[in-house]
């Protein structure tokens, strides 16, 4: 690993969008006694429009669907955490089936790009670069990152769309490992992740960043990272929605104050915790 210089350094209008912010935030408790009724009246706000812009999705062929037919869909998945099959049915009478197939019926992967593409990055070039409020601003190699303490762990990988894949093995090294290593400075507040994709960026509290089971990741069900898993290295956040775990991480900066990411600034909340309470989880104790 090298030594950089150092850098000097939510609301949500839509409607559709703004009813997966309600949803996400509530307790599990007040999301069981939503109504089917409230569901219907949801649904029944999804209309086709000609006017739609174009979304890709990579697994799918690159289908192109509508992006209020997207934000929808993703309205729904979160729905489908508390009405289950409902949202998967309502989907297929009413966009078809490739629409529907954006909520798989769960245990493997859906991929997403919000490029439309996946870059790609060899483990031989591959550099995380981690600067602002720090004392050592450095860039790690992937044989850097693999030189550090190794942490690994097995969890459920939830997508706010309403799907997961249980027991996915991770092995990568804790985020808080990379910070001792960078010194973080007393005035810091926040990080924020790039991605090599040059879409995508996430953010997290300190607080949030030293949980043991927040990691930068190398490693699932005991093999590299592939890149359409956000290979060769990525964020994972266990105790969150997937969209907080972002994929081809390139960059690390802590700062001041919090930034929202990229899906925040589409009107997901800025804390998408599992569990929908507003501070971080207990410990795992099941850490490695």
């Amino acid at each position: 690993m090298r030594r950089d210089h150092d850098v000097g350094h939510d609301g949500c209008s839509n409607s559709i969008v703004g009813f997966v912010c309600v949803l996400e935030s509530d307790a599990p408790s007040r999301v069981a006694l939503r109504s089917r009724a409230s569901f219907d009246q949801f649904a029944l706000r999804l209309s086709p429009s000609n006017e739609w812009g174009d979304v890709t999705s990579p697994e799918s062929g690159k289908v192109n669907i509508g992006r209020r037919v997207f934000l929808g869909a993703t309205a729904l998945g979160a729905l489908g955490i508390a009405f289950g099959g409902d949202v998967q049915s309502f989907l297929g009478k009413v966009f078809g089936s490739k629409l529907a197939g954006l909520l798989t019926g769960g245990d493997h992967f859906r991929i997403y790009s919000i490029t439309g593409q996946y870059p790609a990055i060899s483990e031989s070039n591959y550099q995380l670069k981690v600067s602002g409020l720090v004392e050592r601003p450095m860039t790690f190699t992937l044989s850097d990152l693999k030189a550090l303490p190794v942490t690994s762990f097995s969890k459920t990988f939830q997508c706010v769309t309403g799907w997961r894949v249980p027991n996915v093995h991770w092995e990568g090294v804790q985020l808080s490992e990379i910070l001792k290593r960078v010194g973080v400075r007393a005035n810091a507040v926040a990080l924020t992740f790039e991605s090599y994709d040059g879409a995508d960026s996430e953010s997290l509290t300190i607080e949030q960043a030293h949980l043991p089971d927040v990691i930068v990741a190398y490693k699932m069900f005991g093999a590299p990272l592939s890149t359409e898993h956000g290979g060769p290295v990525r964020l994972y956040v266990a105790p969150m929605f997937g969209y907080k775990s972002l994929k081809w991480l390139s960059a690390i900066r802590v700062v001041d104050a919090v930034h929202p990411g990229y899906w925040e600034l589409n009107g997901y909340p800025v804390n998408g915790w599992l569990d929908g309470t507003v501070g971080p989880t207990n410990p795992d104790p099941q850490l490695t």
